[in-house]
């Protein structure tokens, strides 16, 4: 039988700024053992939040990266036939190769469903899968059960998971899916959280140069033509690169000259396109 625990509230980690709407709808759904939905553009912190909620919580992390081709069993469980036919040429390994299910190997669903211990289930970038795939693997974690067919076994869970999934919303969900989780949407932060997020990666940094960065980084997300705006992470790095740099002065922010945009604009397009704006070369 699958235990349910009562959490304890979550308040944030050490280096994640948390508001409060998304605080209430972290615990609303661990209290209702809903699986909670974030969506947002690429930086905003969806998958930093199931790190956060691990750290809190003290909980294990088990992450699921989705692929376009991923199928579902592939997250449950895999069966290596391939180790069995060799073991059973080869006659060299210490496991039965009439025991089937010796060769069985939790995926990642299936790793938070035998773990002795409460985890934190990250489904990463579900928008990459099928419709199919979604549907099913919420069947999954409704009934916390699934079965594996070549050992005529059933595998239920022992505590349910803390689950969180993403998506960059480049493909739209199916309404059933949609309907069976709770949803949240990260917003890009402000310029006023995203002082307090460099502040918490940055501790005791000088507040101008943090206001310097910030103003700057934000001249760069409105620049026209742009298909990849730098995001929260772009930031974080470029002031890691800033703050490494000797020859660097704050005072040549405020006078438009921004360095290492390579840093900050992944796309060859969106670099050069930068740089004409800034009135100087890419490269």
């Amino acid at each position: 039988m699958t235990k349910t625990t009562k959490p304890a509230s979550f308040r944030g980690a050490s280096r994640y700024v948390l508001d409060d709407e998304l605080a209430k709808i972290v615990n609303v759904s661990m209290a209702l053992e809903m699986p909670l939905l974030l969506k947002g553009e690429p930086g905003t912190g969806k998958t930093m939040l199931a790190h956060a909620i691990t750290e809190s919580m003290k909980m294990p992390l088990i992450t699921l990266n989705v692929k376009s081709s991923m199928k579902l069993v592939e997250a449950l469980y895999q069966y290596d036939t391939l180790t069995r036919l060799n073991d059973s040429r080869f006659g060299d390994s210490k496991r039965n190769v009439s025991d089937i299910e010796a060769y069985i190997r939790m995926g990642k669903i299936g790793q938070a469903f035998v773990s002795d211990v409460r985890t934190v289930l990250l489904i990463d970038e579900i928008d990459k899968a099928d419709t199919d795939f979604q549907d099913d693997m919420l069947d999954v974690l409704d009934q916390m059960q699934f079965d594996i067919i070549e050992i005529d076994k059933t595998v239920t869970a022992k505590h349910r998971p803390v689950i969180i999934i993403t998506s960059n919303a480049k493909k739209d969900l199916s309404d059933p899916f949609l309907g069976r989780c709770n949803f949240h949407h990260i917003a890009f932060p402000d310029p006023e959280m995203m002082r307090l997020i460099i502040n918490v990666h940055f501790p005791n940094i000088d507040e101008e140069l943090v206001g310097a960065s910030v103003a700057a980084f934000y001249r760069l997300r409105e620049m026209r033509g742009i298909e990849k705006k730098p995001a929260t992470r772009e930031l974080i790095n470029w002031r890691r690169a800033l703050k490494n740099d000797p020859d660097f002065r704050p005072k040549v922010l405020q006078q438009g000259k921004i360095p290492y945009l390579g840093i900050l604009f992944k796309k060859s397009a969106d670099l050069i396109q930068a740089a004409q704006q800034l009135g100087r070369s890419a490269f």
